[in-house]
């Protein structure tokens, strides 16, 4: 089967993998909680957009997305301290999360310096 580009980067595989990672930590927690809902459209954000950003023709338009992919990884490492301060996970089940997103956001950085002239220091 043909793989679409997006599927090819590194960072949009372990954004797919952080997406499941997270569908563990939401089945603990109920649905009626805001930072579920915060957290489930936070995690899916991110390779939405970088699959998305990918596929656009001019570097301005995929570092925009890249942007948003990052802003929603920051996001989700936000949400996970609130759940945290909030006694629903424990803090090393947060810590783990957060190493991913590490990975994500270091990934995606790159991305952003790869395809911008005025970002590249």
């Amino acid at each position: 089967m043909r793989q679409f580009d997006h599927e090819k980067l590194n960072v949009y595989q372990s954004s797919i993998s952080f997406v499941a990672w997270g569908t563990d930590i939401l089945e603990s927690i109920p649905k009626s909680r805001a930072v579920h809902s915060q957290f489930d459209r936070a995690s899916t954000s991110i390779p939405l957009n970088i699959a998305e950003g990918n596929g656009k023709f001019t570097d301005s338009d995929r570092c925009r997305y890249f942007d948003i992919a990052r802003g929603s990884a920051l996001e989700c490492a936000a949400s996970l301290d609130v759940m945290v301060a909030k006694r629903l996970i424990e803090k090393s089940s947060a810590d783990e999360g957060k190493s991913l997103l590490n990975e994500i956001i270091s990934m995606l950085v790159g991305l952003i310096r790869a395809n911008s002239t005025e970002r590249k220091h």
